[in-house]
């Protein structure tokens, strides 16, 4: 299986550009149910899963 791309996603540097923007909406609402963002964000060390966790809002992963 490959790896996934969510450290460098197209999509998530949209949000983080501009959340507000269609693209960026789309990313958060994708990621939410995403099983390769559930597991890369769970594949990351406990202090940075924290960071992103709060950074997007994503409580279940704090």
């Amino acid at each position: 299986m490959a790896t996934n791309n969510c450290g460098n996603c197209g999509f998530r540097a949209k949000y983080d550009n501009n959340p507000k923007s269609f693209l960026g909406r789309l990313w958060r609402w994708h990621a939410g149910w995403c099983p390769g963002w559930k597991k890369y964000i769970r594949s990351l060390p406990s202090e940075e899963r924290i960071k992103l966790s709060e950074k997007y809002n994503m409580k279940k992963y704090q």
